[in-house]
């Protein structure tokens, strides 16, 4: 995908492959526990080369642009990048959703679905593995924007604390 092309929840494409990344964090991976993903393909593909039935979750999807989704940056507009800009955590003007929206969304799942299991694996986007790491290691809302993660990465965190994080 373009890096200039805003998307989100828009089903765009995997950029590697999914069975070659799979196998290489496949072992660092609790075999026994349960998966769950996204259901857009490039967490699905993962997913599914992962495991033999990960379940799918729709407050799993990234971050919903609205009508941003599939625009260059440059269509969007600097005015409106730079309103954006000035409070992401909040802004969804352009009829998506916030930062804000997304951690919650995402923090009600996670809290769902640790509820119904002592381990589970998510197999998700980078901006929803920020909104997570963010509520579930207690972190004030602007540690978003200095959190990262690449695509194919394992992060462990349990009972509030980062444990573990392949690089």
């Amino acid at each position: 995908m373009d890096a200039n092309v805003c998307y989100g929840q828009s089903d765009v494409g995997i950029a590697e492959d999914a069975a070659a990344v799979a196998a290489r964090i496949a072992p660092l991976l609790p075999a026994a526990a349960p998966f769950y993903s996204s259901p857009l393909t490039r967490c699905r593909l993962l997913a599914e080369a992962l495991h033999p039935a990960p379940r799918f979750d729709e407050r799993l999807r990234e971050l919903a642009f609205g009508r941003w989704e599939m625009r260059t940056w440059d269509d969007i507009g600097r005015d409106a990048v730079d309103a954006w800009a000035a409070d992401p955590l909040h802004y969804a003007a352009h009829g998506g959703e916030s930062i804000a929206m997304l951690r919650r969304r995402a923090a009600a799942c996670a809290r769902e679905i640790g509820a119904r299991h002592d381990e589970a694996v998510l197999v998700i986007h980078a901006g929803v593995m920020k909104a997570l790491a963010v509520e579930l290691l207690g972190l004030p809302d602007a540690a978003w924007f200095s959190t990262s993660f690449v695509f194919g990465s394992v992060t462990l965190i349990e009972d509030g604390r980062l444990v573990w994080q392949n690089k």
